[in-house]
């Protein structure tokens, strides 16, 4: 297909991925440090998703919302690195257009259950602290699945209009895509129509939708702080701090630059497209690589779990 930029093909075929323009001598080091990413995240959440199903103590609404947290975190970046390997490996750029728009629908789709299931989290966490007497018998095995579908069609109903806007825009500038991947924004920038609708979607997307995410999240932490700080000693405060500080960082690495790319994205034109690439793909690579290593440290039946399949190995292999 031609590169042209007065080219009209209304209806384009494959889309060509340019990778990360400007740091191409750099492509296969970035990508070491990807695959590098990649593999922590893919072994830590597999550990978390073994751990739990192997350890009947740890069947509980905390432990099976880590769960789906583990497999989002597994579905983020797989959906991203492959194409992106092959771009820094083997300059391979076509993508079929099709597959392109399913690769942002799945990035987004994902993007969006994760933050529901933080949601969730912090509702659990505020049903544990705050009343503990009825923890149990609010957050039952049903309510969790329940709770775990409504996320999940969540996310997959609010990206919904970002496939069907970009599918019927017409691409008559150029079929070249400065990115490591099928980014909304990337893709939408594109087309030769007004988008503005798809645009403003988005921002209703990350303030609205989003946005009410971190609000719930945060409300329910006040409530969390405020029964914290009235229990009678400081030991036991931080005891039971101790059990939300694992949450409270994986919050932090995803939405600070989840949003800190989304904005820049859209108002930050001065900046090097480079940055732009790598901030994207950042907050598809690092939380997925973290959320593991946040829960199995700070988390204490993982962690000990997880300490002792180190010893039975150990013990398998000097004996």
């Amino acid at each position: 297909m031609s590169d042209s930029n007065t080219t009209d093909f209304p209806n384009p075929s494959t889309f060509i991925l340019l990778g990360i323009p400007g740091l191409e001598a750099d492509h296969i080091w970035i990508s070491i440090s990807f695959c590098i990413m990649y593999t922590i995240a893919i072994l830590g959440n597999f550990t978390i998703l073994f751990i739990v199903k192997r350890k009947p103590s740890l069947h509980g609404p905390m432990y099976y919302f880590l769960c789906m947290l583990a497999v989002t975190d597994l579905v983020l970046p797989t959906s991203i690195l492959p194409k992106m390997l092959s771009i820094f490996w083997f300059n391979s750029r076509e993508i079929d257009f099709s597959a392109c728009l399913t690769q942002l629908y799945f990035i987004h789709c994902f993007f969006m259950t994760e933050s529901g299931i933080f949601v969730a989290m912090a509702f659990d966490r505020y049903m544990a602290i705050c009343h503990p007497l009825r923890h149990s018998t609010i957050l039952t095995n049903p309510v969790v699945a329940k709770i775990g579908l409504a996320v999940m069609l969540r996310g997959g109903i609010v990206v919904l209009p970002y496939l069907l806007l970009a599918r019927q825009w017409p691409y008559c500038r150029t079929n070249i895509i400065p990115h490591t991947h099928c980014e909304h924004m990337a893709v939408v920038k594109l087309a030769c129509a007004n988008t503005h609708v798809s645009s403003y979607y988005g921002l209703f997307v990350v303030f609205c939708v989003t946005g009410l995410d971190v609000i719930f999240i945060s409300m329910s932490y006040i409530q969390i702080f405020r029964a914290i700080f009235s229990l009678p000693t400081k030991d036991v405060q931080l005891k039971t701090f101790g059990t939300c500080g694992s949450h409270l960082c994986a919050i932090s690495a995803f939405y600070i630059p989840r949003l800190f790319s989304s904005l820049k994205s859209r108002f930050g034109q001065n900046m090097p497209l480079h940055f732009h690439i790598l901030s994207a793909n950042v907050y598809l690579l690092v939380p997925p690589m973290l959320n593991p290593i946040i829960y199995g440290m700070r988390t204490k039946e993982i962690r000990g779990r997880i300490l002792q399949l180190i010893a039975q190995k150990g013990t398998k292999i000097f004996s």
